[in-house]
């Protein structure tokens, strides 16, 4: 027991500098060359720290998981707009994992770092690339994030591509039917007009970065996978309500 703990706390260290370095690192190109906007920071404050799922758009590779990273230590240290001075980044939040492709966290050792981050890998369901299809869901990706939200926050984007309305992924659906967490809908934009596909070279300066937290969705959780993640999809502005 000991020694599991001992591993634990170490963990959350390891985890802790990694955020601190990426943060300092990422801090101008959101919020000096970039200016970013965030509506609904309020509402994360008072939220339990598991059992929570933010359901987003997603727009690059890694600058939109690394935005919700410095948000959340943000709200950590009180903040309740903007992001401002990154003090924050000195004890930064870590309860937080965030769902990835397994395709996409092969390529690099950025890839790598982002693994001992907190990335969740997950074979997807549907590859917008090669246009393969999988029927149902790999029970080890779904173990891992049931266990991931019986202690942290996690992030997921529904859509599982950078592609701007593409189809959501059931699996999200199934997800919350199985774990019933609060699910906050996020919508994102300026980070592909802003950073490359990956997220982490600037294209252009001068671009209004916003994020938007919206109420948490009111869920029937006995709902089917179908209804749920249409709501999921509509909250987050991928299909028309």
């Amino acid at each position: 027991m000991k020694n599991w703990l001992s591993s634990f706390k170490g963990s959350r260290f390891i985890k802790g500098l990694l955020y601190a370095g990426i943060g300092l690192f990422t801090y101008p190109g959101l919020n000096i060359y970039n200016r970013i906007q965030v509506r609904g920071m309020a509402r994360l404050h008072g939220l339990p720290k598991r059992n929570v799922l933010f359901v987003s758009n997603h727009q690059t590779y890694f600058a939109d998981v690394i935005t919700f990273l410095h948000i959340f230590c943000a709200v950590k240290w009180g903040k309740k707009r903007g992001l401002g001075i990154p003090y924050y980044l000195m004890l930064p939040f870590t309860r937080v994992n965030f769902v990835a492709a397994e395709e996409t966290m092969k390529r690099s050792w950025v890839s790598r770092l982002f693994r001992r981050a907190g990335a969740i890998t997950v074979r997807r369901t549907w590859n917008s690339e090669s246009g393969e299809s999988r029927r149902g869901l790999d029970p080890g990706d779904t173990r891992k994030i049931t266990q991931a939200l019986e202690h942290n926050w996690v992030i997921t984007f529904p859509q599982g591509t950078t592609t701007p309305f593409a189809p959501g992924r059931k699996g999200t659906a199934f997800i919350i039917r199985q774990c019933r967490p609060i699910v906050i809908p996020v919508v994102i934009d300026g980070f592909r007009t802003a950073f490359d596909k990956k997220g982490l070279k600037l294209k252009k300066r001068g671009t209004r970065l916003s994020v938007n937290f919206k109420e948490p969705l009111v869920i029937n959780y006995d709902d089917s996978t179908e209804n749920i993640l249409e709501q999921v999809m509509v909250a987050i502005e991928q299909i028309k309500s």
